[in-house]
């Protein structure tokens, strides 16, 4: 099969999308099929090709959130490139610039157009509205929601039961929703797959000694990831600490907030016990696992939450809150926890710590449960899919595809 996958980000620039793309990707390829990429140029204003003329960058213009950028609906030099890959189906993994122009040629080839859902956009506007007309922007987000993810789209794929809920009870979206939980490369966060020397390196560059306890988060630095949550709740159990210099909560990532949790962190006087990392290289993640006993997260603007399955495929516990997008992947007590309050949370952290059997157990659980999103069982599920939309075809000549079903109907 011939899978065009259009996206707005791509690696090098890396956030959960980019990451789940690039992994769809080889594992599609590892299954003998070709892909082909359509996304943004996230450096400057020219068309790239790369990877043997199987991947093209798009010019795009900075729109003022993180690092993306929005490129033109129909820009003229991809067309041709896009027609002569001859694809079989494409699969839009944004709804703006390229998930347009994924919509606009699956039209003019009259191929089928797959579509996943990976943002909760309701949960961003405030980078737009800066606080204000809070409720008529999420109406906002809620219209171009629907409209971008509207019946152009043969399929329509979301990762998690709270992403089907969202089109099905509050869009009322009356159409074919399939949930396939996006997959990771976990066997890059395997003990047998992550250098001793490394992790052993990466601790003395951030000075952990022997009898240190380690806490994790990984993600971006923004608000709705709620990490001054996580940061007061950490202050209160290293305060109540009999050890609590040998407690540290370390916060892998960059952000627009960043600044300000360092502001924070100053403030409460815990320089040397919560430390902000900086972003880390792609390739240097799975080492920052392997330092940690426990794996935080208070988000609750996940549509999945792909660091919990990098943190259980570690072996790491994960201590999620109690949000439908954490629930399918975390079994309560047995391979993480999950919490509905600070109070929860800091015990959690303090039994957990207390606890090293249990949570060597919970650790060992936790990477065997992980196998469930290996990106080989994800690309399996979106073939499916791809095999639906395929199959369900519908002709760009409606009155020739009745007398095609009416005949396939008689031969039956």
């Amino acid at each position: 099969m011939r899978i065009g996958l259009f996206t707005d980000t791509y690696p090098p620039h890396i956030n959960g999308v980019s990451t789940s793309v690039h992994m769809l990707k080889r594992a599609l390829e590892a299954k003998g099929h070709q892909v082909f990429v359509v996304t943004v140029n996230p450096e400057n204003l020219r068309y790239v090709m790369e990877d043997n003329n199987k991947v093209i960058r798009i010019p795009g213009i900075p729109i003022g959130i993180y690092d993306y950028r929005l490129t033109g609906i129909y820009p003229l030099k991809a067309i041709n490139i896009v027609k002569k890959w001859k694809l079989d189906i494409i699969h839009s993994h944004t709804e703006f610039g390229i998930g347009t122009f994924a919509r606009i040629m699956a039209k003019q080839l009259n191929i089928p157009l797959v579509h996943t859902y990976h943002t909760m956009y309701e949960d961003y506007t405030h980078y737009i509205t800066k606080g204000y007309f809070d409720k008529s922007s999420k109406k906002i987000a809620e219209y171009l929601t629907l409209f971008y993810c509207d019946k152009t789209a043969s399929e329509l794929i979301v990762p998690t039961h709270k992403t089907y809920n969202l089109f099905k009870e509050k869009y009322k979206v009356d159409r074919n929703i399939h949930i396939v939980p996006t997959g990771i490369e976990i066997e890059r966060f395997f003990d047998e797959n992550v250098s001793f020397k490394e992790v052993e390196k990466l601790k003395q560059k951030l000075s952990i000694q022997k009898d240190d306890f380690i806490l994790l988060y990984v993600g971006r630095l923004a608000e709705e990831k709620n990490i001054v949550y996580l940061i007061d709740a950490v202050r209160d159990v290293i305060k109540r600490d009999k050890q609590k210099e040998h407690l540290k909560f370390f916060i892998v990532g960059d952000g627009p907030d960043f600044a300000d949790y360092q502001n924070l962190i100053k403030k409460y006087k815990m320089e040397n016990n919560i430390i902000l990392t900086g972003k880390v290289a792609y390739d240097q993640v799975p080492i920052y696992y392997k330092i940690a006993d426990l794996f935080l997260t208070a988000s609750k603007t996940e549509t999945q939450g792909l660091t919990v399955v990098e943190a259980m495929a570690s072996g790491v516990p994960p201590i999620a809150i109690d949000d439908e997008s954490f629930r399918n992947v975390i079994i309560d007590d047995l391979n993480g926890k999950l919490f509905r309050t600070k109070k929860e949370l800091r015990n959690a952290i303090t039994n957990l710590r207390e606890n090293p059997e249990k949570r060597k157990a919970m650790g060992h659980q936790a990477r065997i449960n992980s196998e469930m999103y290996s990106s080989k069982f994800y690309a399996e599920s979106i073939l499916h899919v791809y095999q639906f939309a395929l199959k369900n075809k519908k002709s760009k000549y409606p009155g020739i595809q009745k007398i095609v079903d009416k005949i396939k109907k008689e031969k039956k």
